[in-house]
């Protein structure tokens, strides 16, 4: 089974609570929410008070991408106001292990993301800490981008890492996710695909968004 997670960062910010629930109808397994600093990443969006907003919205697994420096500071704050799963970018933490091992400590799913330009082997001494590994393929900082294809086979040193592990965490991908490279994305063996401009835009419904991309990856 692989999950679809909307991306709330394309979303109308002036109808987010309204949209947010359209996915849920929709049938997606989860909603992503882009955090940004302007330090970590060249942009600001939301705090946690829209976090709070979105737990109240949807019943959905309600999913935190902290793409901001010393994310350690605000773990606790995220997972009271309703995050189920946080996620944190190596590259943004000095003490990884202890990061990962307090987020499950407060409750909540460990995410671990990483760059592009980041190699998959980064991963090798914090896999067992980790609930999930999100690979980005674009430039963590703006919806809209173009996927990064190189990434395709970063996911399968992923997948093969893991599986010489014998571990069977999910692997995310986040960045240009649409009809056309979610295809290639599973078949590298990701099976968690965050898509934001494929699912909010003005060409279609969020419903028929979501069923494409539903449909490209069954064919």
């Amino acid at each position: 089974m692989i999950a679809i997670e909307a991306s709330v960062l394309s979303a109308d910010y002036l109808r987010l609570g309204e949209q947010a629930r359209e996915a849920q109808v929709a049938g997606v397994d989860g909603i992503q929410v882009d955090i940004m600093d302007g330090r970590f990443v060249p942009n600001i969006t939301f705090g946690q008070g829209m976090v709070r907003a979105l737990r109240s919205a949807v019943s959905l697994m309600l999913d935190i991408h902290l793409m901001i420096v010393e994310p350690e500071h605000y773990l606790e704050e995220f997972v009271e106001e309703g995050a189920d799963r946080l996620f944190v970018h190596y590259e943004a933490c000095t003490h990884l292990h202890r990061t990962l091992g307090h987020i499950r400590e407060l409750g909540a799913e460990a995410g671990l993301a990483i760059n592009p330009a980041t190699p998959a082997s980064v991963l090798e001494e914090v896999l067992d800490m980790a609930d999930i590994i999100q690979v980005m393929t674009v430039n963590p900082g703006f919806g809209g981008q173009q996927f990064i294809r190189s990434q395709l086979d970063k996911i399968s040193r992923i997948r093969e890492m893991l599986e010489k592990r014998g571990l069977a965490l999910p692997i995310a991908v986040d960045g240009g996710v649409d009809t056309t490279t979610a295809p290639l994305i599973v078949s590298a063996g990701a099976t968690v695909l965050v898509a934001g401009s494929s699912i909010y835009n003005d060409r279609a419904s969020v419903a028929q968004n979501v069923a494409a991309l539903r449909e490209s990856i069954e064919a």
